[in-house]
């Protein structure tokens, strides 16, 4: 099990972050972007299986600029609230959350004194995309069903790290045709697609999909493995 950890960005804003560590030596770290719905106990067990797999991990709290201590489920009100959530954070001035992935990105490296990869989930997703295009520091990175990442702007950027990116083929949020096309526009970037929907990775969720998971985890795990050893 992690702790709560209090990092601090480039601009002096001190926030929350979930600090999973291995048990031995860290072979590298990888910093764990949330959904909408904040670190919660999702979140931090993504995190801890990271740490079992002996990686330094952590999950910055990417609302704490709008609105402290968000932790929701998944119900249609906590759907409503963290989608306000998100809101709020894209809305925040340049460079937004990003410094405080930066930040996560930076003390990941010195903990672990090795590569930092990345990997987000639904918002954190786009995120992690977007750190991959603009961060530094990062060796590798993982957005599963981000949502945005098929908009125009964001196909127009390019990744300085090696990514691979999850998706649903039932996700009515990304369809497929713009996962195509992103595709097509970013032959560098290796694209994998599951007959699963929206959030399959999360088994909190309705549209938990056990084998579609399984086989995008295993995958990651090697891609992390390959790119951060």
């Amino acid at each position: 099990m992690g702790q709560f950890i209090h990092l601090t960005a480039a601009d002096g804003f001190a926030f929350p972050a979930y600090l999973a560590e291995p048990a031995g030596k860290a072979k590298a770290a990888i910093v764990v972007i949330q959904e909408i719905f904040g670190v919660n106990s999702h979140i931090q067990a993504v995190t801890d299986r990271f740490a079992a797999q002996g990686y330094l991990a952590i999950a910055p709290a990417m609302f704490e600029r709008v609105t402290p201590g968000v932790n929701l489920g998944y119900q249609p009100d906590d759907m409503t609230a963290g989608m306000g959530l998100k809101a709020a954070a894209t809305d925040l001035p340049n460079p937004g959350v990003m410094q405080d992935i930066q930040a996560a990105i930076d003390h990941a490296a010195t903990q672990s004194g090795g590569k930092v990869g990345v990997i987000g989930f639904c918002w954190g997703g786009l995120l992690t995309w977007q750190s991959a295009c603009t961060l530094s520091g990062i060796s590798a990175a993982v957005p599963y069903y981000g949502g945005g990442m098929t908009a125009a702007s964001e196909v127009a950027r390019i990744p300085k790290c090696p990514v691979m990116a999850h998706f649903g083929e039932k996700d009515h949020y990304i369809p497929m045709d713009g996962v195509n096309a992103f595709a097509a526009a970013h032959p560098e970037v290796t694209v994998h697609s599951y007959a699963a929907d929206h959030g399959f990775n999360c088994d909190q969720r309705g549209s938990y999909d056990e084998p579609a998971a399984t086989l995008a985890r295993t995958r990651t795990l090697a891609f992390f493995a390959e790119k951060l050893a």
